[in-house]
């Protein structure tokens, strides 16, 4: 009988298990695949606010981002940069090593290879039905915590619902000629209602990868070939990782002696798709919820609603204008965003809101209210047969 028991060995699932290992309760992970980071989608990239959260070694950073250049369909590029570092790329095999040792070193036990299909609640307990090597196992626990990333099967099997509005999207490590700052792609024959990147990571290497809502095995063919073409890249076959990304949150995320965590909650950003950050901010609060519990043995669902409470406070708004951002940029076709790049960069919209102190890498919602509310962006808009944005309405 475990304190807790946590469902996932990624980042956000290695996490909790150190803090609440380090608080005192025992706590064991169970993770599907064989060893930590051994498959990631996940570009890596993160603020700076990030690291020290994660509290990471430097030798786990890839390489530093000062500048991106930002693709309109054409070609045609916006380059977006700033004298201080603005994120950081991470090595995810080598991050996920990092905190699920320190998780260990702290007293929690992982099982690899073992995949959890079914949470069966009791009085006073909960059963978490697993196979470990295709062996049926079974674990108790006082409470879970669903940190899985994007799954239908756990949160709907406990009653919580699932998430139906996703992105799928595909990346790969790839050899690269002089790329030094990030890449960002736009386009509906590229990335239909999302963007594609590539970020290079040092000695010669970079990651190129896309969302889209679609088939994204086809859609990286495109791309790769694409970057190919323009002598950005070297070779013909890569190892690809595909994954799916959730675009909007559970709209619950605990149930008696249970909480839901991370991707598996729906915690990342709709214009991005990155998740690790709003992941951690949200594994904080539920690590403070659940130790309470503990310590008062109440895992009531009314105990811990706490959590979402705490988590909706910090981040509902921002998620709810960022998806709106993203519903807004997938209704355009090639022309408007071509038409809006124009304008933007005309108008030096996109250097103004770079001076601004109040910008951020994580924080999305600020930029978005200061782009949309530019007059001559909203008249631009109302010219190209575009619906005019509902400022008021969306902050």
């Amino acid at each position: 009988m475990y304190d807790i028991v946590i469902i996932g060995a990624g980042i956000v699932g290695s996490y909790i298990a150190a803090e609440i290992a380090r608080l005192g309760h025992s706590v064991c992970v169970l993770e599907k695949h064989a060893r930590p980071g051994s498959k990631t989608f996940c570009t890596g990239i993160v603020s700076s606010e990030c690291t020290t959260l994660l509290d990471i070694d430097r030798s786990i950073i890839q390489a530093e981002a000062h500048s991106a250049k930002i693709f309109a369909p054409s070609g045609h590029y916006i380059k977006v940069e700033r004298d201080n570092t603005q994120a950081y790329i991470l090595d995810r095999p080598a991050l996920d090593n990092y905190l699920t040792a320190k998780a260990q070193a702290l007293g929690a036990e992982f099982h690899f290879s073992t995949t959890a299909s079914e949470i069966l609640k009791e009085p006073k307990r909960l059963i978490i039905q697993a196979r470990r090597h295709a062996e049926p196992l079974q674990i108790q626990a006082r409470s879970v915590i669903v940190a899985s990333g994007f799954s239908t099967t756990l949160t709907g099997s406990t009653g919580l619902g699932q998430i139906h509005d996703f992105a799928r999207g595909a990346q790969m490590e790839v050899a690269c000629n002089n790329i030094n700052e990030v890449e960002v792609y736009t386009g509906r024959d590229l990335a239909p209602g999302f963007f594609a990147w590539l970020v290079p990571v040092g000695n010669g290497r970079a990651k190129a990868g896309l969302l889209c809502k679609e088939d994204a095995r086809l859609y990286a063919g495109k791309f790769l070939h694409r970057l190919a073409e323009q002598g950005k890249i070297q070779g013909a076959e890569y190892q690809v990782s595909y994954g799916t990304i959730p675009l909007k949150p559970l709209p619950r995320t605990y149930e008696e002696r249970i909480l839901v965590v991370g991707d598996a909650a729906g915690q990342v950003k709709p214009t991005t798709g990155g998740g690790i950050y709003f992941g951690l901010l949200c594994a904080r609060i539920a690590v403070d919820t659940l130790h309470k519990a503990l310590e008062n043995n109440d895992l009531s669902a009314k105990r811990l609603s706490g959590y979402q409470k705490g988590w909706h406070r910090i981040l509902r708004q921002e998620l709810a204008i960022d998806y709106w951002a993203h519903s807004f940029y997938g209704r355009l076709n090639d022309r408007q965003i071509e038409h809006i790049f124009k304008i933007i960069e005309h108008h030096g919209i996109h250097e103004s809101i770079l001076t601004s102190p109040d910008i951020t890498f994580d924080w999305h919602s600020k930029v978005i209210l200061d782009v949309i509310k530019h007059r001559s962006l909203q008249r631009a808009m109302e010219k190209l047969g575009i619906e005019p944005v509902p400022v008021k309405k969306i902050s």
